[in-house]
């Protein structure tokens, strides 16, 4: 996403420089003629290029687990263990719902297998049933474990559209099990318009 902004911003400013070209025309040798110059101005309209919604987050080395990384990268200030933000969520008033947004955070719920849940935040979305995430310490080994795995791709599998079923691909390239989740929680307002 960075990069399409860099290529973005360059040929912004590419288009920035304005032309100006004078033209010497005379239609003969007669000395009564004036020269005529004929200036042309290119016109350049500024055009914003969008910033995104998600915080920027310092890269490290020190173990990383998905609710403190969360809580950086979308600015949704909840606390304590993935699987209790999406009732945290409706007590602080933050908005949620069943259709992804850039910017806002997946929660997953707690299984045998995610004891404590698991939040993502949505870095793009490709289609209405599949979408990109950053999320940290998604994986099952010491490779993969405890760090930042940036535009990993989730699909909606659940048979009403409604993002309570996902599979996230995994680092080998493939999707996994099928997780439940709650759905999404969203930015407030005020912060993507922020950011």
């Amino acid at each position: 996403m960075r990069l399409i902004g860099i290529v973005g911003l360059c040929l912004l400013l590419s288009a920035c420089f304005t032309t100006a070209k004078s033209v010497s025309r005379s239609d003969g040798p007669m000395p009564s003629d004036p020269v005529q110059t004929v200036t042309t101005v290119t016109t350049v309209t500024k055009v914003s290029v969008p910033h995104s919604p998600l915080h920027n987050f310092a890269p490290t080395d020190k173990f990383l687990q998905c609710v403190p990384y969360a809580r950086e990268v979308s600015g949704i200030q909840i606390y304590g263990d993935a699987w209790t933000w999406w009732g945290q969520a409706a007590k602080k008033h933050y908005a949620r719902g069943h259709r992804p947004q850039v910017g806002a955070v997946l929660t997953l719920r707690k299984t045998s297998r995610l004891k404590l849940g698991h939040v993502a935040v949505v870095s793009a979305i490709l289609s209405d049933r599949k979408i990109l995430v950053n999320q940290a310490n998604w994986g099952g080994d010491s490779r993969t474990r405890g760090k930042v795995h940036y535009r990993q791709p989730v699909v909606d599998v659940s048979p009403k559209n409604d993002w309570s079923q996902v599979r996230m691909m995994n680092t080998l390239g493939s999707f996994g099990r099928i997780y439940p989740a709650h759905g999404f929680i969203y930015q407030p307002s005020e912060t993507a318009e922020a950011n």
